[in-house]
């Protein structure tokens, strides 16, 4: 594809034009310059957040298959973003760093090569605890009999610990296709470095036989095609259509449900009563809690499903078609390179404040946590009750 030109005719002069898929380039360097405050603007609370889930999540009383599920996931977060502060901190919040010879060392090039690979782990490890997550829902709704037996707590930590053994395995020819790429020049023109795929404008230093290093690619083809098949199709692309599978199969399975305890309540003789155009059983208020405790849990999941998928299908389908069409990934994803990470970053910040939105159980758990770090005594009015009874999430 990078052969095809289109044919311009000027002055009566027919001159061929470069074929481009996008011209983003403005778009990009502009957005650049904002993107490292947006990463430590979202990375900073969200971090905090994820601490916070995985403090609450991990109660005694919050303790459950589902909520190990959301621990691992908290986990997997905020060891992501965590990351991502000290690599924004070096690419982005100094805008001058790219004039700086202390860019280009060794050591800087090392932690690029991590930050690659290591973002990439920890991005796929929290896509594989989502597709977990719908899947063990998704048991519990459909075959309620069998769900403590399928997806019991002992199989849950099984397969949380799989996942985090599996995802650094299957992401590994990610780390035989990167490279750290030596750069040598005798001399510099007007303080410019002359190089082949770096030129960039240093301030204030005129060097020799100085060496530059920076991430590359590796010229195998053979790792190039793996790379793409495990990045665009494996890591990417695979998952989210599992997860767009499952989360279609949730909410039938949902709507099923309610559908037979309808049914059922009315086939027993159950009296129901309709309050805004909703059933509801008047005779068995205990009953009613428990089911529309278990359809807020469920929705609440699916929110997080669905807001997962939402920056993860773009960048699926910009790294399939990368793979396929040659300059598209340089043209085209490269350049939305930054702004697809604030979307990941957001999505893996969020959560926390989805939980307490959605749950009153995760409230209610998080307040006896304050409770639990408050001083004792201390804004304490007397006979005030602390929560001590909170069901899982």
């Amino acid at each position: 594809m990078d052969n095809i030109t289109d044919i311009t005719p000027i002055n009566n002069i027919t001159t061929p034009a470069t074929f481009r898929y996008c011209r983003l380039e403005q778009f990009s360097n502009g957005y650049r310059e904002l993107h490292g405050f947006l990463s430590i603007l979202v990375c900073v609370p969200g971090s905090i957040a994820n601490v916070l889930n995985i403090f609450i999540l991990t109660s005694r009383e919050m303790r459950s298959p589902t909520n190990f599920i959301l621990t691992g996931l908290a986990l997997a977060d905020l060891m992501l973003m965590l990351e991502y502060v000290p690599y924004s901190v070096h690419v982005y919040f100094d805008p001058l760093n790219r004039k700086r010879i202390s860019y280009f060392t060794y050591q800087a090039a090392v932690f690029m090569f991590f930050h690659a690979l290591f973002s990439q782990i920890c991005h796929f490890i929290s896509c594989c605890l989502t597709l977990i997550l719908a899947i063990w829902r998704y048991i519990a709704i459909t075959y309620v009999q069998n769900t403590n037996i399928w997806c019991g707590p002992k199989r849950t930590m099984w397969a949380i610990a799989l996942t985090y053994i599996f995802c650094p395995i299957i992401c590994f020819p990610i780390f035989l296709n990167l490279t750290v790429v030596p750069k040598s020049r005798r001399a510099f023109e007007n303080g410019t470095l002359v190089d082949d795929n770096i030129k960039m404008s240093f301030e204030n230093c005129t060097l020799y036989n100085t060496t530059i290093y920076h991430l590359g690619y590796s010229q195998n083809v053979i790792y190039n095609k793996i790379m793409f098949w495990v990045y665009g199709v494996v890591l990417k692309l695979i998952p989210c259509i599992l997860l767009t599978i499952f989360s279609h199969q949730l909410i039938k399975a949902v709507i099923a449900a309610k559908k037979r305890r309808y049914n059922l309540l009315s086939n027993k003789g159950i009296k129901l009563e309709k309050i805004n155009g909703k059933a509801i059983v008047a005779s068995n208020q205990r009953f009613l809690e428990k089911e529309q405790q278990t359809d807020r849990t469920t929705r609440m999941l699916l929110a997080v499903l669905l807001l997962f998928l939402i920056p993860e299908f773009p960048q699926a389908i910009l790294g399939l078609v990368s793979g396929i069409l040659d300059k598209f990934d340089e043209e085209c994803h490269r350049p939305l390179g930054d702004l697809l990470d604030i979307f990941a970053l957001t999505n893996s910040a969020i959560n926390f404040i989805l939980y307490c939105s959605m749950s009153s159980q995760f409230r209610a758990a998080f307040q006896k946590l304050l409770h639990s770090w408050r001083p004792q005594g201390e804004n304490r009015k007397p006979n005030e009750k602390v929560l001590t009874t909170v069901t899982h999430v």
